[in-house]
């Protein structure tokens, strides 16, 4: 089984994890949730992209299913017909 190339060199790659290691745990959590929040908006941006007439609501309902996947996005939402 291959493992994916890293492209960072060495002496940055150590500098990254450096800073990673000196970071609190409240930092860390912090930047997993701000990379969770740009996701998210990136992956909204390419239902729009996609669904160009749909509503919020609905751009939200799908990327709801998507992210929950349907058993859980219909014990969270029940039956809704849009998105």
């Amino acid at each position: 089984m291959a493992i994916h190339e890293n492209d960072t060199p060495k002496e940055i790659s150590d500098i990254q994890h450096d800073l990673y290691r000196s970071m609190s745990p409240a930092k860390k959590i912090t930047l997993l949730f701000d990379a969770y929040h740009t996701g998210r908006i990136l992956a909204m941006a390419g239902i729009r992209m996609l669904r160009p007439t749909a509503t919020e609501a609905e751009i939200r309902r799908i990327w709801a299913r998507q992210h929950l996947g349907e058993k859980l996005f219909s014990e969270v939402y029940g039956n809704v017909r849009n998105g």
